[in-house]
């Protein structure tokens, strides 16, 4: 009887400890991860690259006067639109209108002095002719005409000089644009050629500059081809769209060797004169690859040592499974982005739950998506 209980025992005691082993033995299996799907497709596409930029004016001028003297008048408003050719400043004018005065008056006298010179060298020419006067009398007279002469030239040039003076009195507008704050007041002292008197720049149309990386040179340089309209667009500081559209005016002759990059200007029209000397703004360039393009939600991208993956769905005979797939990724447009390789419309890819996904395993995938709108 104890033999039997003790072959009993062992019996019972093997087979707990095979039970123990086969259960040691088989892993737990995982169960399929919770994912929602997006169906991949393609839509158009429209988007924009946006750089810092500065609006400047298209030529700016400090004026400073050209002869001395008090101001005596002003003839604007600060800050208005002027006019080519408009009445600016004035400088107190006597004394340059006396000096004019004075040099019209000089040249008539050397013009009658003349007169009267041609007259004795005439009348001692035809004596001298009958040798009937000393020729050196007739010398005289001859050295006195040229003189004569050479005295008008310099009375004319006299008369030129103090015209000009005369003129330098009245500042005007070298050009139509915005004139900004006087620097001076009437009665102020002005040193010709050393005080500012105002700053005038040009309004309508304006510049508008920023720099590229010297990598989109050759894209730029194809922009300036295009005729086509939007391409360049402008938000003001308060981010509103300024309602004109630009054209590259010019591109930089070379690239800055410290940072590698390249200035390029637009002109915009500012018929309103919304834009001012000195404004921050943003030029926007609108993307020139036309037609539909494949856009997926920018959660769906995973980015491993600088490549970019996506999980698409692959059904097997008994499960669904993610498999890793690399991408290249474009433009982002909001929340979205643009995928140049590795998808195809109507493949399904994991947008939330990826972070739990690993290459090969089961999934339960949920309602897929792919109605999310693309962003501009």
């Amino acid at each position: 009887m104890k033999q039997f209980l003790g072959i009993l025992f062992f019996t019972i005691v093997a087979f707990t400890g095979l039970q123990s082993c086969s259960s040691k033995g088989n892993a737990p299996v995982m169960p399929p991860t919770s994912v929602n799907l997006y169906t991949v497709q393609e839509r158009p596409a429209v988007y924009y690259d946006e750089y810092p930029a500065n609006v400047v004016a298209l030529s700016q001028v400090d004026l400073r006067p050209q002869v001395e003297g008090y101001i005596t008048s002003i003839f604007f408003k600060e800050g208005d639109h002027v006019s080519k050719g408009q009445k600016l400043y004035e400088i107190d004018r006597s004394k340059y209108l006396a000096a004019y005065d004075q040099a019209v008056a000089n040249v008539k006298v050397a013009e009658a002095n003349k007169d009267q010179a041609q007259k004795d060298a005439d009348r001692y020419t035809y004596l001298n002719e009958h040798d009937a006067v000393a020729k050196q009398t007739l010398d005289h007279a001859l050295t006195t005409l040229q003189n004569a002469k050479s005295q008008i030239t310099a009375a004319k040039q006299d008369q030129v000089r103090t015209q000009t003076d005369l003129k330098y009195s009245l500042i005007t507008a070298p050009f139509d644009g915005t004139i900004g704050l006087s620097q001076v007041k009437i009665g102020t002292l002005a040193v010709a050629g050393q005080t500012l008197l105002n700053t005038i720049s040009t309004d309508n149309p304006m510049a508008v500059d920023f720099v590229i990386n010297e990598k989109q040179l050759s894209r730029f340089l194809q922009l300036q081809k295009v005729k086509t309209d939007s391409l360049f667009t402008l938000l003001m500081p308060d981010n509103t769209l300024y309602p004109h559209t630009g054209a590259i005016s010019v591109i930089d002759r070379g690239v800055d060797p410290v940072t590698g990059t390249i200035k390029i200007r637009l002109q915009f029209s500012n018929t309103d004169f919304e834009l001012r000397a000195g404004m921050s703004c943003k030029v926007r360039v609108r993307n020139t690859d036309a037609g539909n393009q494949i856009i997926i939600p920018n959660k769906a991208i995973v980015e491993q040592m600088g490549e970019y993956f996506v999980f698409v769905k692959k059904d097997s005979a008994d499960k669904t499974i993610a498999t890793q797939r690399k991408v290249t990724p474009g433009q982002q447009i909001g929340a979205n982005i643009i995928i140049k390789n590795g998808l195809v419309p109507g493949e399904q890819i994991i947008i939330d739950g990826v972070q739990k996904v690993r290459n090969g395993a089961s999934i339960n995938p949920g309602k897929p998506g792919g109605q999310q709108k693309s962003g501009h």
